[in-house]
């Protein structure tokens, strides 16, 4: 995921304890996702998206293009 990506974008750049203040979650919880650890709900992957003005799909696209899930 690129969460931590796109934060890093914004113009003023949001701490962990901003944007999960802003989403109603712990700050633990942005590190997970932007560690990879764990994926926000898909109700906060919307939120996500707003926030840093991006689409969900670019959240989910790792840095070589491909979807952040293994081949099954």
């Amino acid at each position: 995921m690129n969460i931590m990506k796109k934060r890093r974008l914004q113009g003023v750049i949001p701490t962990q304890n901003e944007v999960a203040k802003i989403l109603g979650v712990v700050p633990s919880a942005v590190s997970k996702w932007e560690r990879g650890l764990a994926k926000p709900r898909a109700d906060k992957l919307v939120e996500i998206a707003k926030l840093y003005g991006c689409t969900v799909d670019e959240l989910l696209v790792d840095e070589t293009g491909d979807d952040d899930e293994e081949d099954a």
